[in-house]
């Protein structure tokens, strides 16, 4: 199935520079963003803060099974109360965080800078409680500073430096002694062990968190991607829609006086009475129906003359006037139109949407003119239009760059923007696009377009 350009032209939809880098390193990299929707910063650091809060649960599982240990089995004096206390106000935390988090639209590089600085007012807690700077659990500031400089912007991360900087000078000057029996061995010895089992624990948090940042980070990078290259698809729509419309206003006036002198021919006696001539009237008059078609297709769809445009009907009427319509301007024997959509549904009919579906049509005629099959069904809450052909296929790489501008194998100049403006009128509608080849062969298109944007007076919500 080839490409061809149809006479569509996208409105302009309303965008707006939102997308920032990630963290809180608020530069000036920027993709547009529909209005009122979350910039990919915002569902980014949604996800740091909930790998934060994971991170909490874990502590709060390490401290317990810890302190079970250093209290239990090597029989150390722990205050156990006080550091249960430390552990339930993690727990609070954590729940708190959560509630929040529900009814919190944007996190921002401050919350996240608060929430690891309440990690290390736990951590300073737990430590003064059990030796200070003696603990070799001390090793885990670490694992603080480094998801800050992951997750924040420089002057946060320095500003959390600062704080874990200030807790270890404190506690070197005040801290509970961590006072082990004699029995449990060599205090140098269970002091090195316990630094390597604090480097083992810091190296696989370190390892497992900051692999999961750093793909939320590729995610979030992936999508600005997507949004730049959406952007530029819709500046060149509305390039294509400025010079379209404008055509389309010049070519009315002419495409009038025609209709008027194929008119007055259509009552010429002499003109009539010739079977011949009277069967070219009647196609040229097909001709100028269609081409007037078109250009009042274009203007409705630079936003003019919108009540000419749509009308009421229902899935059946559409489906029958449309394939009516493109069996008189191209075949009437090619088009084979399966509905299988269920009970009829009042819609409204938009020009757009029909141009939309002559176009992939008329691709699959170049192709394969003795067979095309338009396919209607219902799949939950969408209408789904599936135009099936017996050409040759896509080619790969036109598969893997569909809906994509200039993408053609008719090696035209210009060609290429026909699929590329049916992926902008279908997304605009809130629908989607795709392409496949059939087994044996040919190739299905298939739209799929939600009801709530077509049907009159239904609520799919």
């Amino acid at each position: 199935m080839l490409d061809r350009s149809p006479s569509i032209v996208d409105d302009k939809s309303d965008w707006r520079a939102r997308a920032e880098p990630a963290g809180a390193a608020r530069s000036g990299d920027e993709a547009l963003m529909p209005l009122g929707a979350s910039t990919p910063d915002d569902e980014t650091d949604r996800k740091n803060m909930s790998l934060l809060i994971q991170l909490r649960w874990t502590a709060v599982i390490g401290q317990i099974v810890t302190i079970a240990a250093v209290h239990l089995w090597l029989g150390a004096s722990l205050p156990v109360v006080p550091m249960g206390a430390v552990i339930v106000g993690l727990i609070a935390l954590n729940i708190a965080s959560l509630m929040w988090m529900r009814y919190r639209f944007a996190i921002s590089n401050h919350d996240l800078l608060i929430a690891l600085i309440l990690d290390v007012v736990a951590l300073t807690a737990q430590l003064y409680l059990s030796g200070g700077v003696t603990n070799p659990f001390t090793s885990l500031y670490l694992l603080q500073v480094t998801l800050g400089a992951v997750l924040l912007d420089s002057r946060s991360s320095w500003s959390l430096v600062a704080v874990v900087f200030t807790a270890i000078i404190w506690l070197t000057e005040a801290s509970r002694p961590l006072v082990l029996p004699e029995w449990a061995g060599d205090p140098i010895n269970l002091r090195v062990g316990g630094m390597l089992l604090g480097f083992a624990l810091n190296a696989v948090l370190l390892v497992v968190f900051v692999t999961r940042i750093h793909r939320n980070l590729r995610e979030r990078d992936a999508h600005l991607a997507s949004l730049r290259q959406h952007a530029a698809e819709q500046d060149h729509i509305v390039r294509m829609g400025l010079l379209a419309s404008g055509a389309a206003h010049e070519l009315g006036t002419p495409l009038a006086s025609v209709s008027v002198i194929l008119s007055d021919w259509r009552r010429m006696p002499a003109l009539t009475s010739n079977r011949e001539l009277a069967e070219d009237l009647a196609e040229m008059e097909t001709a100028l129906k269609r081409c007037q078609s078109i250009v009042t297709g274009i203007l409705v769809s630079a936003g003019e003359a919108r009540g000419e445009g749509s009308s009421p009907t229902t899935v059946a009427e559409f489906l029958e006037a449309l394939a009516e319509e493109w069996r008189s301007a191209r075949s009437r024997t090619t088009l084979h139109v399966v509905n299988a959509f269920g009970d009829d549904l009042p819609i409204v009919s938009d020009v757009t949407l029909k141009q939309a579906v002559f176009n992939v049509l008329d691709n699959a005629f170049e192709v394969s003119r003795y067979w095309i099959e338009l396919l209607a069904e219902r799949e939950g809450d969408n209408l789904v239009l599936s135009i099936s052909d017996r050409g040759p296929g896509f080619a790969k790489d036109m598969l893997a760059q569909l809906g994509k501008p200039y993408q053609s194998s008719k090696g035209r100049a210009g060609g290429g923007l026909g699929l590329f403006l049916v992926m902008n009128v279908v997304r605009k509608l809130g629908g989607s696009m795709t392409a496949e080849n059939l087994r044996n062969r040919g190739a299905k298109v298939k739209l799929v377009l939600p009801l709530s944007t077509l049907a009159i007076g239904q609520n799919f919500e």
